[in-house]
């Protein structure tokens, strides 16, 4: 098989995903399965799927238009404010939307209306990640403004956490949240069906006995995908760490350490660096480079040192000589390297432990190379 490819163990990412919904459902939360790391790929979104998740979210309406056109029906939900060039594509594609926006949600209610559709608004509110989010002081007159259109539902309320500012929930935002759902309640007339009180991580939170007040909902993604916290890195008990494994194939392997470098002045503001000179050891050139991942987002085999990348290259030092050209190297990937490698048309995916239905199955994959082992 070739490489470089991504190795996806579809029954590791069931079994994290129905860990994970099994002991959330104890604490009266259900999960969206979040895709948009790996490009709304619809094998692992059948996965979520199939481990328990009760809808999906992404945040691109391509993705999401190309899990419907693999035939996906489950509830899909754009996690991005909508674009103002993309509505009917939302609407037709997504049950619902985070909105943050007055004119984007009024657009929105339009083309609802327009297509015949009702539409579900979330609204997302600023609790301290500094990125998308009304400010709590103004989501009161926001809903009471799309409780008043047509074409449009006020869903629920939403906060996000530690993807901006790195800044985690705790549970004195899980209560400002609930209350501000409550006053959105009582000023609106009419129940909130979701309170999303974040993402993978909450999760340390969600699984101890903090108090999540109304908290009925949660965005998962890497931790479903990776297994980990992706505040603190820390593998969460009981969850695969590698569902994803990066392959790429050796394709030269030289002790370069007796080359003498010159000392060289390099012009003002020049991008260029000056390599040092490295101990000796043997020198391993990687069929991956920064066109294809996230190179320090990888996890190498033991013996190997990374020095450095390029755009089709990665260099790593080695302690010992058992592998030479050809050998494929196996690497573990964090979220980054993760989200870039499912995105370039350059790294194929073969996916193991399909269900037997994806084998007959006629599906659109993220990109052309598919492979079901």
């Amino acid at each position: 098989m070739n490489s470089p490819r991504i190795e996806v163990d579809l029954a590791k990412i069931r079994q994290n995903t129905k860990v994970l919904t099994g002991r959330l459902k104890a604490r009266g939360i259900s999960v969206l399965g979040v895709t948009k790391a790996v490009c709304g790929n619809p094998v692992i979104a059948q996965a979520m799927l199939d481990g328990g998740v009760s809808g999906l979210a992404d945040a691109r309406v391509s993705n999401v238009q190309r899990m419907r056109e693999a035939g996906i029906s489950a509830p899909i939900t754009l996690i991005r404010t909508p674009l103002l060039s993309q509505l009917t594509d939302v609407v037709e594609s997504c049950g619902s939307s985070y909105n943050t926006e007055r004119r984007v949600i009024s657009a929105l209610a339009a083309a609802s209306t327009d297509l015949g559709i009702n539409h579900g608004i979330i609204l997302v509110m600023e609790a301290g990640d500094m990125r998308d989010g009304i400010l709590p002081k103004d989501i009161i007159s926001i809903a009471k403004y799309v409780a008043g259109l047509q074409g449009v539902t006020l869903k629920g309320i939403a906060a996000n956490f530690a993807c901006f500012s790195r800044v985690p929930p705790d549970q004195q935002k899980m209560v400002l949240i609930s209350e501000i759902a409550k006053d959105v309640e009582a000023q609106c007339g009419r129940a909130l069906e979701i309170v999303s009180g974040g993402n993978s991580s909450n999760i340390p939170m969600a699984l101890s006995r903090s108090n999540l007040a109304r908290i009925n909902e949660l965005r998962i993604g890497e931790a479903i995908l990776l297994g980990v916290d992706p505040v603190s890195g820390d593998r969460i008990p009981h969850l695969h760490t590698d569902a994803f494994v990066l392959i790429a194939e050796v394709i030269e392997m030289n002790d370069k350490s007796d080359i003498p470098l010159q000392p060289q002045e390099l012009p003002k503001g020049s991008r260029l660096q000056i390599v040092r000179h490295y101990e000796s050891g043997n020198r391993v050139i990687i069929s991956v480079g920064q066109q294809d991942t996230d190179c320090l987002g990888l996890t190498l085999p033991s013996g190997m040192t990374h020095l450095g990348s390029t755009s089709d290259h990665l260099v790593l030092r080695m302690s010992h000589s058992e592998v030479g050209v050809g050998t494929k190297i196996r690497f573990g990937m964090n979220y980054s390297a993760l989200m870039r490698a499912m995105a370039t048309p350059n790294v194929q995916i073969s996916f193991l432990h399909p269900p037997r239905s994806l084998r007959t199955r006629k599906l659109k994959p993220a990109h052309s190379h598919l492979n079901l082992v």
